[in-house]
Protein backbone atom coordinates (compact mmCIF):
# COMPACT_ATOMS: atom_id res chain seq x y z
CA UNK A 1 0.00 0.00 0.00
CA UNK A 2 2.99 2.15 0.89
CA UNK A 3 4.47 1.58 -2.78
CA UNK A 4 0.84 2.78 -4.69
CA UNK A 5 0.62 5.69 -2.18
CA UNK A 6 3.78 7.13 -2.99
CA UNK A 7 3.48 6.40 -6.84
CA UNK A 8 0.30 8.41 -6.55
CA UNK A 9 1.65 11.55 -4.91
CA UNK A 10 3.14 12.13 -8.31
CA UNK A 11 -0.23 12.17 -9.90
CA UNK A 12 0.66 9.71 -12.39
CA UNK A 13 -1.70 8.93 -15.82
CA UNK A 14 -0.39 5.61 -15.60
CA UNK A 15 0.23 3.13 -13.13
CA UNK A 16 1.92 -0.33 -13.38
CA UNK A 17 1.28 -2.90 -11.08
CA UNK A 18 2.74 -6.13 -10.48
CA UNK A 19 0.84 -8.27 -8.10
CA UNK A 20 0.30 -5.75 -5.62
CA UNK A 21 -1.51 -8.13 -2.99
CA UNK A 22 1.09 -11.08 -3.06
CA UNK A 23 1.18 -12.17 0.36
CA UNK A 24 -0.91 -9.98 1.92
CA UNK A 25 -3.63 -10.95 4.26
CA UNK A 26 -7.16 -11.26 2.76
CA UNK A 27 -8.74 -8.12 4.71
CA UNK A 28 -5.33 -6.11 2.80
CA UNK A 29 -6.33 -7.64 -0.33
CA UNK A 30 -9.56 -6.06 -0.13
CA UNK A 31 -8.00 -2.63 0.96
CA UNK A 32 -5.36 -2.87 -2.53
CA UNK A 33 -8.07 -3.58 -4.91
CA UNK A 34 -10.06 -0.72 -3.15
CA UNK A 35 -7.89 1.88 -3.51
CA UNK A 36 -6.82 0.27 -6.93
CA UNK A 37 -10.63 0.79 -8.27
CA UNK A 38 -10.62 4.21 -6.44
CA UNK A 39 -7.83 5.19 -8.58
CA UNK A 40 -9.20 3.81 -12.18
CA UNK A 41 -11.90 5.74 -10.81
CA UNK A 42 -9.79 9.14 -11.06
CA UNK A 43 -8.92 8.61 -14.63
CA UNK A 44 -5.28 6.75 -13.85
CA UNK A 45 -4.69 4.29 -16.05
CA UNK A 46 -3.91 0.70 -14.46
CA UNK A 47 -1.65 -1.92 -15.69
CA UNK A 48 -2.13 -4.32 -13.57
CA UNK A 49 -0.40 -7.76 -13.80
CA UNK A 50 -2.59 -10.68 -11.69
CA UNK A 51 -2.69 -14.31 -11.08
CA UNK A 52 -5.87 -14.40 -9.21
CA UNK A 53 -8.49 -13.89 -12.44
CA UNK A 54 -10.96 -13.40 -9.92
CA UNK A 55 -9.63 -10.44 -8.52
CA UNK A 56 -7.80 -8.50 -11.66
CA UNK A 57 -11.13 -9.13 -14.19
CA UNK A 58 -14.18 -7.32 -12.80
CA UNK A 59 -11.52 -4.69 -12.41
CA UNK A 60 -10.10 -4.75 -16.34
CA UNK A 61 -11.55 -2.53 -18.75
CA UNK A 62 -9.39 -4.53 -21.10
CA UNK A 63 -7.69 -7.86 -19.97
CA UNK A 64 -5.05 -10.19 -21.55
CA UNK A 65 -5.30 -14.34 -20.23
CA UNK A 66 -1.86 -15.63 -20.91
CA UNK A 67 -0.66 -19.75 -20.75
CA UNK A 68 3.17 -20.46 -20.56
CA UNK A 69 4.12 -16.84 -21.81
CA UNK A 70 1.55 -16.52 -24.73
CA UNK A 71 -1.75 -14.40 -24.89
CA UNK A 72 -4.85 -16.81 -25.84
CA UNK A 73 -7.57 -14.94 -25.23
CA UNK A 74 -8.26 -11.21 -24.57
CA UNK A 75 -11.61 -8.85 -24.44
CA UNK A 76 -13.15 -6.53 -21.74
CA UNK A 77 -12.80 -7.95 -18.32
CA UNK A 78 -16.84 -8.65 -17.24
CA UNK A 79 -16.96 -10.90 -20.66
CA UNK A 80 -13.95 -12.75 -19.93
CA UNK A 81 -15.25 -13.61 -16.51
CA UNK A 82 -17.75 -15.02 -17.96
CA UNK A 83 -15.86 -17.23 -20.37
CA UNK A 84 -16.33 -20.91 -19.95
CA UNK A 85 -12.41 -21.80 -21.01
CA UNK A 86 -11.34 -18.55 -18.24
CA UNK A 87 -14.09 -20.20 -15.91
CA UNK A 88 -12.52 -23.66 -15.97
CA UNK A 89 -8.68 -23.23 -15.91
CA UNK A 90 -8.10 -19.70 -13.94
CA UNK A 91 -11.55 -19.27 -11.68
CA UNK A 92 -11.90 -22.89 -10.47
CA UNK A 93 -15.44 -23.27 -11.70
Amino acid sequence: MLAIARAHISHPRLLLLDEPSMGLAPLMVEEVFAIIAKLRQQGVTILLVKQNAYEALPLADWAYVMETGRIVLSGKGRQLMHNEQVRQAYLGM
